[in-house]
Formats: C-alpha cells, structure tokens, sequence
C-alpha cells in the first residue's frame, strides 16, 4: 500500500478528530463504490487506506475509552476485508457506525448512506 504510507502520526495529529473520522469516511465511501462496481481490487485496496487511517488514528489519539472503541471498529472492516463476497450492508453498517463517533460525521449520514 502506497496511498498514506508516509503519513506520520505527527501530521495526522494536527488533523481534529471530526477531520481524521471524515478522512477515513471518504475511504469507506471508495469502498462502497468499489463494491457497487463489483472491483475487489480496489475494494481491497480502499480497506487497507481505511485499515491505515484507523491506526494512525489510535496511535495519536490519548482518550483510552475512544482508542478502544475505534479498535473494535477495526475489527470489523478487518472482517469485511478478508470476505471472500463483500457485503454492501455489513459495510454500510460499519460506514454508519464510524460516522457516529462525532456529531459532525454524523451529519454525513444521510448523504452518503441515505
């Protein structure tokens, strides 16, 4: 994986933590395209920038209780990676479950989940 491979934790930190969610969104977003188009190439590829994004953002995150609820969140786009037939609505599920760590992610919800 290319794409934020050179992202350091340091400049991730300067992003706020509605920024950070609403990056990692946009990924989700890709992904749910790529499973609309049927491309596993690129949806695998969307779930490693998300799986990326979700540990820098462990890693500079200092609230132990949202550390660990954004590692049971990655759980769960690990599992939709590794699926052998992807699912739109377990990944929609995930997508809705992400945008609900901030009030204004959650703002997104309707339009990009509807």
């Amino acid at each position: 994986m290319t794409q934020h491979s050179s992202l350091s934790p340091e400049r991730w930190a300067q992003f706020s933590l509605d920024q950070q969610i609403l990056m990692i969104g946009n990924e989700m977003n890709r992904a749910k395209r790529s499973i609309e188009l049927g491309d596993r190439q690129d949806l695998s590829l969307s779930y490693e920038r998300v799986l990326r994004l979700v540990d820098l953002t462990v890693e500079v995150q200092r609230r132990s209780t949202l550390r660990r609820e954004l590692l049971r969140w990655r759980d769960l786009i690990a599992e939709l990676y590794i699926r052998t037939e992807p699912s739109a609505s377990d990944h929609d599920a995930a997508f809705r479950a992400l945008l609900q760590f901030t009030p204004v992610a959650a703002q997104q919800i309707p339009f990009v989940l509807g």
